[in-house]
């Protein structure tokens, strides 16, 4: 049963240069009120009416919309206790009205896409705030009554050194937020610098490097690193991207959206206009063996700090995974893999191989 949602929202003002993303450059004005419409319709006929504990709307730039439609959609679900609801936003759009109206209807966790503070490589990877935006909106919504904020910062990008790291997560220090999401910078062939390589680029070791230093300058400052990725205040963990990461079910809404529910896995059409035609169909359907349930339980578990559980595996799957693994554990402890009271977790060493590991897993 699922308790999770994700919403995609596919409308962006500009695509920017690292992006792989399914999202378009449309009026949402023009669009927006379709959108819903064809949301609303696959909602009704595929939502079971459980009480959901997060819900999480994506994109693209789900800021792009108007409030009342975020409203409208938010409104199509019914909730658990104390709902995290969550709405990326880009700092461009944000002003005091917009955040104290998202407030009003029930959002009450922001993902601000920050990226970096250094204005040089804002623009020159297409991004349309600037680092005077990012201060401004974390300052709006603070000021709104938010007090779950998470930024998302991008590490490896063109011209950036470590000493630019620095000074970003200095900044990001300054504003006192509960959350920070870290992404290694990855191209992606369908993404405009897939076609055009951008210019002084970290390589792999400085990237590296910049991993080390912001997981350690991070820890330092009181957050904690729950996975892979994401560092946060004590008690203030994305409850969405964990129900991910355990490996639960979840609900995918909207273009190009991805769920989990009933042990299959499906993806919707990438298309904005055979989306709104028939909001029903789906573009991929697979119903997940029980040996890829085993595995996606593994590969999802090793992204969190506190590992995969033996006694979880055991009983979901009939597996002992000591017994199973033996030869991978063997291989990788104790300076890349590390026991712990449940299970195994990677170590700060481990997760930068964590690839070359995981698949030894998955071919085991």
């Amino acid at each position: 049963m699922a308790n999770s949602a994700y919403i995609h929202i596919p409308f962006c003002k500009s695509k920017c240069k690292y992006c792989s993303f399914v999202s378009y450059n449309i009026d949402v004005n023009s669009v927006q009120n379709d959108y819903f419409s064809a949301l609303k319709e696959e909602i009704t006929f595929y939502y079971k009416k459980e009480p959901l504990k997060t819900i999480y709307i994506g994109g693209g730039t789900p800021s792009l919309l108007s409030y009342e439609v975020i409203e409208k959609i938010i409104n199509l679900f019914n909730y658990s206790t104390n709902p995290e609801i969550t709405l990326e936003l880009n700092p461009d759009d944000a002003n005091k009205k917009y955040l104290s109206d998202l407030k009003s209807i029930g959002i009450n966790r922001l993902s601000i896409g920050a990226q970096t503070f250094d204005d040089k490589i804002l623009e020159y990877i297409g991004r349309r705030h600037n680092s005077k935006a990012i201060y401004n909106t974390v300052n709006y919504a603070q000021e709104a009554g938010f007090e779950n904020i998470s930024l998302d910062l991008i590490y490896g990008l063109p011209y950036q050194t470590l000493d630019a790291l620095k000074n970003d997560l200095k900044k990001i220090e300054s504003l006192a937020i509960q959350h920070i999401s870290t992404y290694g910078l990855k191209i992606e062939d369908n993404s405009y610098f897939g076609k055009y390589k951008p210019n002084n680029l970290p390589d792999n070791d400085n990237q590296a490097d910049m991993y080390i230093y912001l997981n350690n300058y991070l820890l330092s400052k009181n957050y904690t690193r729950y996975e892979i990725s994401n560092f946060a205040i004590k008690g203030f963990e994305s409850k969405h991207n964990l129900n991910y990461w355990n490996n639960e079910e979840y609900y995918g809404f909207g273009v190009s959206a991805h769920g989990y529910n009933d042990k299959i896995r499906y993806s919707n059409h990438l298309n904005i206009p055979q989306y709104l035609k028939n909001p029903l169909t789906r573009d991929f359907i697979h119903e997940v063996t029980p040996q890829e349930q085993l595995e996606e339980e593994i590969f999802l578990g090793f992204r969190k700090a506190d590992g995969i559980s033996t006694k979880k595996i055991y009983d979901k799957y009939g597996v002992d995974f000591e017994k199973k693994y033996k030869s991978v554990i063997d291989k990788f402890s104790p300076e890349y893999l590390k026991k712990t009271t449940n299970g195994y977790c990677l170590t700060l060493k481990g997760v930068m191989l964590s690839n070359i590991i995981l698949s030894e897993f998955l071919e085991t």
